[in-house]
């Protein structure tokens, strides 16, 4: 169902209270990661960034604990059809749909105000205002009706039948605040929202923490949140500091100005594995394979791209395995598509590129790329066959991979111009679609999660729907379209498998995306930090950081 509303990871460490007085001592907790969020609204653009720090200041209804079992946060239970909270119905047009009743737990915004079911209306009508610029709208389009019993307890009916109809990941935002801002200006929202505005008001928050102060791409500072319900958080004071270089990350965590490192966005795989050799008397190094899948998106916009030999001839000349082999010491797999082999729904019928420069020659050949000036390849128009590849300044590993693959890709006759830009600057040339030909990123999925957000014709982001949607590379096949569609509404586990499989398939014969790895993320976690949970997916540890604690 409401599967683009992500949701994840339950890490219950033990509830340990600081008893002695060196674990009383600790009273601020510093940590680190290499981006600045470009905004703090919950539900404009994609951002881990902005995840890892929103995930301490609010919770999504439903989320998916560390077992990747999925559990309520917000809600008090979660609706089943067992339980009677959902309900499958026929819908005027003679279709089937679903009712779901949800109550919300006891919680408030920072500044008193009761979180409540106007909350989940008013959220639901910036998600589905087609100029709100939410990062996707799909979601909330497929709400249809609310019911609204009370301020806590209400009834979604949603416009289908899905096999995750009780996967409510929705991010709420707090109407008192947003809601005059966003009726005034529907389309100037994303601009005015008081997240970015107003960002350390208190009643931006209801989960264990709120923002206190934020000084761009250097800090932010969060304290706990007096309205806060659940477990006290141990710490009086987080400052998360923002050091964009992996190299200086390391020595401020060696040097003591950092106590941590968040494993979702900070020190590089290569990076911990030569610390934990060094170090591990003083540090937990924990490896979490993680269903993070490291990625080349291609414009199919650029008409030198859009042959889609091309874009199989760049994956069979890189090689992968190599690449992995000698900076991560073989610890990251290679990524055959966006569907992990750790996910029950992964299909090893789907086509597997492995290293053949011969064979990527030939198909450059077949494209019609055939006349070598230069050592680099041109078509019959006299057009070169040059690109540009951009990813994310100041993480050193990827900006490596990147060099590997220019020289690779150069070995075949492709020219790849470099870009590195900072994190904001990249993700929104991705978002807007105006990267030139490649972007290389990682999306974050969670378990069994159809990737309709990436791979649907209408997640194509442009001006006429505010530039929702996460299909970058601007894919529209509508093969694809029905097995996504078709994907999402089987709840026969097996038929569902094989729609999976067919997903697969058609992404890796068309190749919107050049698959990479799957990440393994190091977490490098000091012995007396306790309570750290890695999850692997979607949703981060710091969804559950009233659960850290320093005992010395």
């Amino acid at each position: 169902m409401i599967r683009r509303f992500f949701s994840l990871a339950l890490a219950f460490g033990a509830l340990v209270s600081p008893a002695s007085a060196n674990a009383q001592a600790k009273e601020e907790l510093v940590v680190a990661m290499t981006q600045m969020p470009g905004t703090w609204n919950p539900i404009i653009s994609s951002m881990l960034a902005k995840s890892l720090i929103a995930n301490m200041t609010a919770r999504p209804v439903t989320a998916y604990d560390a077992d990747w079992k999925l559990v309520c946060l917000v809600c008090t239970e979660l609706p089943t059809i067992e339980n009677g909270k959902a309900r499958v119905i026929d819908l005027a047009d003679g279709k089937k749909g679903m009712e779901i009743d949800v109550e919300l737990r006891n919680m408030r915004w920072g500044d008193g105000t009761p979180v409540s079911a106007k909350d989940v209306a008013f959220t639901l009508e910036v998600g589905k205002h087609p100029l709100s610029g939410v990062a996707s709208s799909e979601g909330y389009k497929r709400i249809i009706k609310l019911d609204v019993k009370d301020d806590r307890r209400f009834t979604m009916t949603i416009d289908r039948v899905t096999f995750d109809y009780n996967s409510i990941g929705l991010q709420l935002l707090p109407a008192h605040i947003e809601k005059p801002i966003f009726d005034a200006n529907p389309a100037e929202y994303r601009n005015r929202t008081a997240y970015d505005t107003q960002s350390t008001n208190p009643g931006l928050a209801f989960g264990p923490y709120r923002l206190t102060e934020i000084v761009p791409g250097s800090r932010v500072v969060l304290e706990p949140n007096p309205t806060w319900t659940g477990q006290k958080p141990f710490f009086k004071r987080i400052t998360v500091r923002i050091i964009e270089n992996t190299a200086a990350l390391e020595a401020n965590l060696l040097s003591g100005s950092v106590d941590y490192v968040l494993g979702e966005l900070g020190l590089s795989l290569d990076q911990a594995i030569a610390f934990e050799k060094r170090h591990k008397d003083k540090y937990n190094v924990v490896y979490k394979p993680a269903l993070i899948w490291e990625h080349i998106d291609v414009n199919l916009d650029n008409k030198l791209l859009a042959d889609r030999r091309v874009r199989q001839a760049m994956l069979l000349a890189i090689d992968r395995k190599a690449i992995s082999e000698k900076l991560f010491e073989g610890k990251q797999p290679i990524a055959h598509g966006g569907i992990s082999e750790l996910d029950p729904m992964f299909s090893p019928t789907a086509r597997q590129y492995g290293y053949d420069p011969a064979a990527a020659r030939k198909l450059l050949d077949e494209a019609g790329f055939s006349t070598l000036r230069n050592n680099v390849r041109h078509n019959a128009a006299g057009e070169k066959l040059s690109i540009e590849l951009g990813t994310t300044a100041g993480n050193r590993v990827r900006e490596l991979v990147a060099q590997v693959i220019q020289s690779q890709l150069r070995q075949v006759g492709i020219e790849v111009r470099l870009k590195a830009e900072t994190p904001r600057i990249f993700f929104e040339a991705m978002g807007r679609r105006t990267y030139s030909g490649l972007g290389m990123y990682a999306w974050v999925q969670r378990p069994e999660g159809v990737p309709r957000s990436s791979l649907h014709s209408k997640e194509i982001p442009s001006a006429d729907n505010g530039w929702s949607g996460q299909n970058y590379p601007g894919y529209a096949n509508p093969e694809m379209d029905k097995a996504l569609d078709a994907a999402e509404r089987e709840l026969d586990v097996v038929k569902r498998r094989a729609l999976f499989a067919e997903i697969q398939k058609l992404a890796a014969d068309d190749l919107p995306s050049l698959p990479l790895f799957f990440r393994v993320d190091p977490f490098v976690i000091p012995k007396p930090l306790k309570g750290v949970t890695p999850t692997g997916t979607l949703n981060s540890s710091t969804l559950w950081v009233e659960q850290w604690r320093w005992e010395n």
